[in-house]
């Protein structure tokens, strides 16, 4: 399920940065505790933990969780640097498992979460794992970077499921108009030949959807891979996870922070919170967006907002 390991695991040469997002809010919503035991859901290479780390000192705790087992390896690599650290758990496994986390490290409760659950940039533009529809790359959209024969990836959906089935996954997890028109599509270019590449599909969503959606600002295939990425990696499932263990494992006047990127991941989380505010209490009624100098530096975060939350 989960595995806590060290910097043994071969890292890829190749330097990667990734830019966080609505950084001094979400660390100022966190309202950290010197000493405190504080977790980050999804460590990538770090962006956030860095902070987090610095102002916990060296008396306090940092879990730290990825799917990703190389960039959680280079974010610990980066993380050991820092003078005055924390104790530091990196654990490759999913954030739904991080009652069981706590557990195995004998931690019952904790001061403070995070949860940005928006893909990297390293994710999109060199994991070759068919993330973003920029690249002709095969159609895996796992975030776990070496997956088992038993997980379910995006070619194994477009290819294997049926037509209802994936119309129903694009309207459930993107709310995409042309759904139908798409999934019919999928099924149609599948019985001449497998559907392997971003760049298949791309071509297939092309082909049925009008001029006037393949010219619109967003990309028409974004729907689409977002659809199919939160499918395979059950995305939805696991928010819901973490906010159901919340009231159960957050000290009292602990916080968790939660960033989105889209309506449908952030309406799972509203409501989620709503659904539990005999314990929890939300801080922030309107979510909190990126302000204009950040949105210049990284146009990425436009669609993010984050809700913070303290238990009662």
């Amino acid at each position: 399920m989960y595995s806590v390991f060290s910097t043994d695991y071969k890292l890829n040469a190749k330097a990667m940065t990734h830019i966080p997002v609505l950084l001094h809010e979400s660390i100022q919503g966190l309202a950290i505790k010197e000493g405190g035991i504080y977790v980050d859901c999804t460590t990538n290479r770090g962006g956030h933990s860095i902070e987090i780390a610095k102002t916990l000192g060296k008396k306090g705790t940092l879990i730290c969780i990825d799917l990703d087992q190389e960039a959680l390896a280079s974010a610990e690599k980066t993380l050991r640097e820092i003078k005055n650290a924390p104790t530091f758990h990196f654990v490759h496994s999913n954030f739904r498992h991080l009652k069981g986390i706590l557990s195995t490290l004998s931690i019952s409760h904790v001061d403070g979460i995070l949860a940005d659950l928006g893909l990297s940039s390293q994710e999109l533009d060199e994991s070759g794992r068919g993330f973003s529809f920029r690249f002709d790359e095969p159609l895996q959209m796992t975030f776990n970077a070496h997956p088992t024969e038993d997980m379910v990836t995006a070619e194994e959906i477009v290819n294997y499921w049926s037509g209802e089935t994936i119309a129903d996954i694009l309207y459930a997890y993107s709310d995409e108009a042309y759904r139908g028109r798409i999934a019919r599509a999928i099924v149609e270019y599948r019985k001449e030949k497998p559907i392997k590449t971003t760049h298949q599909l791309v071509e297939i969503i092309a082909s049925v959807v009008p001029a006037s959606y393949r010219h619109r600002k967003t990309h028409f295939a974004t729907k689409t891979f977002q659809a199919l990425r939160m499918a395979v990696n059950d995305e939805l499932g696991s928010i819901n996870e973490l906010i159901e263990s919340l009231p159960s494992i957050l000290n009292p006047h602990g916080r968790a922070c939660f960033i989105t990127f889209h309506s449908t991941e952030d309406r799972i989380v509203k409501q989620g919170l709503r659904a539990r505010s005999d314990t929890l209490k939300i801080i922030n009624k309107k979510a909190i967006v990126p302000q204009e100098r950040e949105l210049q530096e990284n146009p990425r975060a436009r669609s993010a907002q984050l809700r913070i939350i303290e238990k009662i």
